[in-house]
């Protein structure tokens, strides 16, 4: 039971780390694509860098929640917090 606990909770982690490595590329590829379209037909006007931007804050808030946030609020420490509760209801 422990096994297979560890492993779904490691098959959800790597889900989320390949969600984000997709959507790194995802944005890449189109910023590229649109950097090159704004280059060619308007060179007066950056605006892609607005669309990099609001878009890379999506990606750096995925990267915090997938890579930094990931330990502290997995399933083990909400069960603590949930066994934490329960014994001061008992009180």
């Amino acid at each position: 039971m422990f096994e297979e606990n560890l492993y779904n909770r490691a098959e959800k982690k790597v889900d989320e780390k390949i969600k984000f490595y997709r959507h790194l590329f995802s944005y890449v590829f189109v910023i590229s694509i649109l950097f090159v379209v704004n280059y060619l037909f308007t060179p007066n006007e950056w605006w892609f860098l607005w669309i990099a931007l609001f878009w890379g804050i999506g990606v750096l808030f995925n990267y915090i929640g997938v890579f930094i946030l990931d330990d502290k609020f997995d399933e083990l420490y909400k069960d603590n917090m949930i066994k934490k509760e329960m014994e001061k209801m008992k009180r």
